[in-house]
């Protein structure tokens, strides 16, 4: 399977959201956190992941007589590069979306199923506006939000702490073309 077929896939995209955290987590782990998910289904695709090189084992224990796993993010090999994506199909730029938005559905529902879920107490947000820009100004919105982002991108957890999923997605509309 090839990178983008084996990342442009909703319920991979959020094994990787699970696996994101700089840990190491056991497929038993991933299934808690994606309670929605069928465990066979989470473990045939930890399998795809680790096949395609994006998860590694870190350890491995015997318990109870079977062997258990415990797996990491390999970095390098998780996102779609610059290069990937511009060598991306329309085709497959409209996979990719359809599988990045069916992972944010799934992982907001999973949010709202949760005891004491209260999205205006953990600032849940998901505005939309349209922004004028020139390709440079919009150049210029990327650089600022990679630069913000890139500034807690190392945060691990902690006390005070939960982990957040954001989302930038940039696009003209179809309603004016250049």
């Amino acid at each position: 399977m090839d990178a983008l077929d084996l990342l442009l896939h909703p319920i991979r995209l959020r094994i990787v959201h699970v696996m994101s955290d700089s840990g190491t987590h056991t497929t038993s782990q991933v299934c808690t956190r994606l309670p929605d998910v069928p465990k066979t289904t989470v473990y045939r695709h930890v399998g795809l992941l680790v096949e395609g090189g994006v998860l590694e084992v870190a350890d491995e224990q015997r318990v109870h007589g079977a062997v258990e796993r415990h797996y990491r993010l390999r970095r390098e090999r998780y996102a779609v590069d610059q290069q990937a994506a511009e060598a991306m199909s329309l085709e497959d730029h409209r996979r990719g979306f359809t599988a990045a938005m069916a992972a944010m559905i799934g992982e907001f529902g999973s949010y709202l199923d949760r005891d004491g879920a209260d999205p205006a107490t953990d600032g849940v947000g998901y505005r939309q506006g349209v922004l004028w820009l020139s390709r440079e100004e919009l150049a210029e919105v990327a650089e600022g939000m990679r630069r913000v982002y890139a500034a807690r991108a190392g945060n691990g957890p902690a006390p005070g702490r939960a982990p957040y999923l954001v989302s930038a997605v940039f696009f003209p509309t179809a309603t004016h073309r250049p």
